[in-house]
């Protein structure tokens, strides 16, 4: 999800790692999800649910943004995301963290006029639609459900050499076999929403990872845990590669490091309301 989530052949997320919640954390912009939030149309005196919480960033950035009175459940199914976000953001009045999975029954957790759903759904590419559903049976009649994710997802970079190219492609892909990641889950979240007869949806396209000039050292953070956590599950990738793994590391550093480098994202935003 923006965190915590999901799951290869054998119940594993794909970026399950003892400092998962921190790398959530540290690439977390505040003031991206409140940007993202008001195009969703959240405001004072909602309830929202932040399905796959994290770090509890996301979900403290929401519960600020329903004040006065409104209230921020986030859900993870991961323990050690949940214990850091109750100690890290759990302190926040109107905000509450759950142990609990976007695939199972949620009714314990009330109704919400908004589900929120931020980077998860790219950890299903099989299953979301069905996650979807799931998770919009807690939403009130009238209320929405914002789903934001990514297209294209770590493959856009300028310039870089062929062979590096392809360990990447050859890396993403190997995630979608093995580890239900989908890079283009952006794309979908329209007809998600249309198929499941939502009304007045609405889509919005801006930039998520936009990187260019000097590197900043959270973005640093966060693209080399994640190129240590997927190389770590499929290093025979990198044999093809001149030098393996430790060379492309280190050629990729070379190429990412460097101010004339372009990479981007596009953050895919829909939103719909459930029929009364």
């Amino acid at each position: 999800m923006e965190r915590g989530h999901m799951m290869d052949t054998v119940g594993q997320y794909l970026m399950e790692n003892p400092e998962e919640a921190l790398r959530l954390d540290v690439k977390t912009d505040p003031g991206a999800v409140r940007s993202q939030a008001l195009l969703c149309g959240i405001g004072p005196g909602a309830r929202v649910l932040d399905g796959g919480c994290g770090s509890g960033k996301t979900t403290a950035v929401l519960c600020e943004m329903v004040q006065p009175g409104g209230s921020a459940v986030g859900v993870d199914f991961a323990e050690d995301r949940v214990r850091f976000a109750k100690k890290t953001y759990g302190d926040t009045p109107g905000i509450e963290f759950a142990l609990m999975d976007l695939r199972s029954p949620l009714n314990a957790l009330g109704s919400f006029d908004f589900v929120w759903i931020r980077f998860v759904l790219e950890y299903y590419l099989e299953g979301a639609r069905e996650m979807v559903e799931n998770v919009s049976r807690v939403l009130k009649p009238g209320g929405r459900i914002c789903l934001l994710d990514l297209d294209y997802n770590c493959l856009n970079h300028y310039p870089i050499e062929p062979a590096m190219e392809s360990v990447i492609h050859a890396l993403v892909r190997r995630m979608m076999e093995k580890y239900n990641f989908d890079p283009y889950a952006g794309r979908k979240l329209y007809t998600h929403l249309y198929d499941l007869g939502f009304d007045d949806i609405e889509v919005h396209l801006v930039p998520h990872h936009l990187i260019y000039g000097e590197l900043k050292e959270s973005d640093d953070f966060n693209w080399f845990k994640k190129l240590e956590m997927a190389s770590s599950k499929a290093r025979d990738v990198f044999d093809g590669y001149p030098g393996g793994y430790e060379t492309f590391r280190k050629d990729f550093r070379q190429v990412f490091n460097h101010p004339r480098r372009f990479t981007y994202s596009p953050l895919i935003i829909v939103t719909g309301r459930k029929p009364s």
